[in-house]
Parts: C-alpha cells; sequence; structure tokens
C-alpha cells in the first residue's frame, strides 16, 4: 500500500484527541484513533507522527503477540447477532437525538384587535 493521502479530525474540537486516517493507493484507509489523556498530549502538530509510532509498533508486533494479550478483533454486535446489544445500541442511538425525534406541535395565536365596529 502506497500512503497518498493523510486526514487529521479533531475529536470534539481536538479536547478528547484526534483520528488520523491514511488513504493508500487502492482505496485503503486506515485509521489510528489517539486520545488525550494524562500520559499523552495529542494536538494537530504531532497527531501524524504519534500515529505512525502506533502503526510502527502494531507491525513490528509478532503475531503471536496479537493473540495473546495484544490487541484483539472484537465482531459488531449485528456479526455477532447480539440482539440485545443492537436493541441497547439503537436506544441509546434515539435518546442522544431525543429533541429532534418528538413529533412537531403545530401552535397558533392570536392577536385581539380590539371592538369590532357595527
Amino acid at each position: 500500500m502506497q500512503v497518498v493521502g493523510t486526514q487529521v479530525i479533531p475529536e470534539m474540537g481536538g479536547k478528547l484527541g484526534f483520528t488520523v486516517e491514511f488513504v493508500g493507493d487502492g482505496g485503503e484507509v486506515v485509521s489510528v484513533v489517539l486520545r488525550n489523556d494524562e500520559t499523552q498530549s495529542v494536538n494537530l502538530r504531532n497527531a501524524v507522527e504519534l500515529a505512525k509510532a502506533v502503526m510502527l509498533e502494531m507491525a513490528a508486533a509478532k503475531a503471536g503477540d496479537l493473540n495473546s494479550d495484544g490487541p484483539r478483533a472484537r465482531l459488531s454486535a449485528r456479526a455477532a447477532g447480539d440482539r440485545n446489544a443492537i436493541e441497547e445500541q439503537l436506544d441509546e442511538g434515539l435518546e442522544g437525538t431525543f429533541p429532534a425525534s418528538d413529533p412537531v406541535s403545530a401552535t397558533g395565536s392570536t392577536i385581539s384587535r380590539g371592538r369590532a365596529k357595527h
């Protein structure tokens, strides 16, 4: 894969951290999420270098290391067929959009003109 582009996306304006996306010449996209915490301060200037370091660390790890205590692939709730998790995610999504998901109510107002002339 030849990297043809890099995109840095701030999470909550950079307060939570950044997502760095490396775009390959074949349309591949590799994302690295970097969180700000007590041990690491991520900003626009160092996000790409930190993401590269994470990628190098993962590439240098042996396959056995990844299967023991390292990162593991986790199936999504849909792929795993976990209906309870899917329902929970749906409920959380609906709660997050609560004011916008309520039906619109119509209201009307009248302005009095005073006494009508006969």
